[in-house]
């Protein structure tokens, strides 16, 4: 699961408005933008863990090749009780159930923990899985005349990657 720093802001505010509008929490005038900022922490701290993650498992299989790599990654996360992948929108979700129910910006949470999931997952799947889809066919478009797989073909998807990533107000 990749998390862009750049739609934080606007996925939290979704969220908040989301379990406002379906009344399973209740907020003081004023503690909209706090409650935003509390799952924008959570955003972070999981971009942050998961990228540390990354450069661990880089730095420990670093003549392995990107397979080596990832599954290193994924027992390194299984470590730390974190989550990466499919399994990482389940955590994301979690967290930020735990934080807004620790959330002094919080005034009232009127919905179980089901209910609350039901609300948030939708929403951070969307704005996982949809952006990787979008940005993949982007870059291809842009790389077709490349032979797939090859070196050169790789070090451009990355660069292009870069580049549209930037342009869309996704950085990482």
């Amino acid at each position: 699961m990749r998390l862009y720093s750049g739609q934080f802001r606007l996925m939290a505010t979704e969220l908040v408005k989301a379990l406002l509008d379906a009344e399973l929490i209740e907020l003081e005038d004023g503690n909209v933008e706090e409650a935003e900022l509390d799952l924008v922490g959570v955003l972070r701290e999981y971009q942050r863990m998961d990228r540390q993650l990354t450069q661990k498992a880089r730095d420990t299989t670093a003549t392995l090749g990107k397979s080596a790599e990832m599954k290193e990654k994924r027992r390194l996360a299984k470590e730390k009780n974190f989550r990466v992948g499919d399994d990482g929108v389940e955590y994301v979700v979690q967290q930020m159930i735990e934080t807004l129910l620790a959330s002094s910006h919080i005034e009232e949470i009127f919905g179980e923990d089901r209910e609350l999931r039901a609300v948030l997952n939708p929403i951070v799947k969307r704005y996982t899985a949809s952006r990787d889809d979008e940005l993949d066919a982007a870059v291809r478009g842009q790389i077709k005349n490349l032979e797939e797989g090859s070196q050169a073909w790789e070090i451009e998807y990355e660069r292009v990657l870069s580049r549209v990533k930037r342009n869309k107000g996704l950085e990482e």
